[in-house]
């Protein structure tokens, strides 16, 4: 995905910045009653007013930063085509075709190609992490009723 290669990762001095600015942030959150609070840019005195949402975001972005991790947000109702989706789960651009046409994933056409909500996209890896995540688990179980395994 073209958006991809442009994550990378946070300079130490980002992190720096990110850490102190996070600590700052969420001992404010705890404060914060208001579902608009206004918040002011110190370097132009300029007030503006954010949603609690978007500040919790903001909160959780810096966390990140502050530990070196690289960020992107994608809106969730954003339409993603095959390829993209493919490149998400890390199958193949035919594979992925096969899931949406099995109904395994939502999808929509627009003329005579298919897009794919990244939300659904999300939901069905998160989906089939969980199942494999059984999946282990059961295997590891019948090796130890084997004996083959010991824990």
């Amino acid at each position: 995905m073209e958006a991809e290669a442009r994550i990378s990762r946070p300079t130490k001095e980002e992190q720096r910045v990110a850490k102190e600015s996070y600590e700052a942030l969420s001992a404010t959150l705890e404060y914060l009653h208001a579902t608009n609070p206004e918040i002011e840019i110190e370097e132009t005195s300029e007030k503006i007013r954010v949603p609690l949402k978007a500040l919790k975001l903001l909160a959780t972005i810096l966390k990140a930063t502050s530990q070196g991790k690289p960020i992107s947000i994608v809106p969730i109702a954003t339409e993603m085509t095959t390829q993209a989706a493919s490149e998400l789960l890390g199958c193949s651009r035919p594979h992925l075709i096969s899931l949406l046409e099995s109904g395994e994933i939502p999808f929509i056409k627009v003329g005579k190609h298919r897009r794919i909500k990244f939300e659904d996209v999300t939901q069905y890896k998160a989906h089939m992490y969980s199942k494999q995540r059984a999946r282990i688990i059961d295997m590891m179980k019948m090796d130890e009723d084997l004996g083959l395994y010991n824990s």
